[in-house]
This record gives structure tokens, C-alpha cells and sequence, in this order.
């Protein structure tokens, strides 16, 4: 093979290997979650990362209020049916820029946060604390569950014309993938990435 011919293949996988880089930087990733027993219940306390892209950000600044749902479910197996679903829980959280103020607003379950930038807004977004997602009196504390957790942009709550383009346009769905991890209600439960 000639040096020609190599360096362009170089120079191709390089700017392969930049564009899925690039690619991946979109979207929700989860760093770190961990349950924590406080009086017989579950709490959750997890971090997400949240990077929007240009055109999402761009509807932000414009007035378009954007609600991410953060979806949590413990399920137990079993042989002779289907898995039992001991617990779900759901929130929402909403993100939308107040231009007279030229800050960002973050509301989730009565709790509001103002933000100066998108960066610290999302961060907001990303963080839930003692969040309570099991009832002690759903579970067994003798088995052994799954639990499951994401978080996504829920489109449904855009208004009618965004949710025909969110349906064409990829850069609109930003979603997690789930994050499934062994339960004991016995043991320590820490997921750390």
C-alpha cells in the first residue's frame, strides 16, 4: 500500500472516530445513584448528566419549556409468571428561561430553583436528592428485586407543532438507557459509574 493511500485512510478513521465522539456528547448519562433506608422507606439519591443539543438549547432561549421524567420501578422475578412490579415511581421536572430575568427556572415536586446559566440549570435538572421511591411496606425485605432507573425528555408535554418535529428529528429525543441493578432490601445498594 502506498504512504498516500494510508494516511487517507488514517485521516478517514480519525475523523470517524471525532464525528462519534461528538455524536454520544448529546444526550442523558447517569453517574452515580444510590438507595439509602430513612424509617422504613427507600430514598433515592442520583446524578445524571445532561447535555442538550444546539437546536434543544436554542428552543430553551426562545420560550419552549422542556419536562424531563425521571422513571424508577422495582421488579421481582418470578418462574410461573410474569415479574411482579413491587414499586414505580415517577417525577417530573421542568426547565424553561424567564427572559426578563435572563435566568433559567427549574421546578420538580414543589421545589424551584433559578438558574444564571444552562450549564447550572441542567446540573439541577440532573441531581435528585432523597427522592422517596419505595414504600418500606411494598417490598419484602427477605427477596431479592431489580430495580430500574432513567431519565428522558417527555415529548408529550411539548407543545402540538414540537412534537411533530421531535418525531422527525432525532436531536429532540434525549433519553437514558435504563440502568437495571440487583436490589437487596438487606444490603448496600450504591451503583457508582
Amino acid at each position: 500500500m502506498s504512504q498516500g493511500i494510508k494516511q487517507f485512510i488514517l485521516c478517514v478513521l480519525m475523523a470517524l472516530s471525532l464525528f462519534s465522539a461528538s455524536a454520544n456528547a448529546e444526550g442523558i448519562k447517569l453517574k452515580s445513584a444510590d438507595l439509602e433506608r430513612v424509617d422504613g422507606d427507600w430514598l433515592l439519591n442520583a446524578t445524571f448528566q445532561i447535555e442538550l443539543t444546539p437546536g434543544l438549547e436554542d428552543a430553551v432561549q426562545k420560550g419552549v419549556v422542556l419536562y424531563f421524567q425521571t422513571e424508577f420501578d422495582v421488579t421481582r422475578s418470578r418462574w410461573y409468571w410474569f415479574d411482579e412490579k413491587s414499586a414505580l415511581a415517577q417525577r417530573l421536572t421542568r426547565l424553561s428561561y424567564q427572559p426578563m430575568t435572563q435566568q433559567y427556572r427549574i421546578a420538580s415536586e414543589g421545589f424551584t430553583f433559578s438558574a444564571k446559566t444552562m450549564f447550572e440549570a441542567l446540573q439541577a435538572v440532573g441531581s435528585i436528592g432523597g427522592w422517596r421511591v419505595i414504600d418500606g411496606s411494598q417490598i419484602d425485605p427477605s427477596k431479592s428485586y431489580t430495580a430500574a432507573l432513567r431519565m428522558t425528555l417527555d415529548l408529550s408535554k411539548l407543545p402540538k407543532p414540537f412534537q411533530v418535529n421531535a418525531l422527525n428529528n432525532r436531536d429532540w429525543n434525549v433519553t437514558s438507557d435504563w440502568l437495571r441493578f440487583p436490589f437487596l432490601p438487606s444490603g448496600p445498594n450504591v451503583i457508582k459509574r
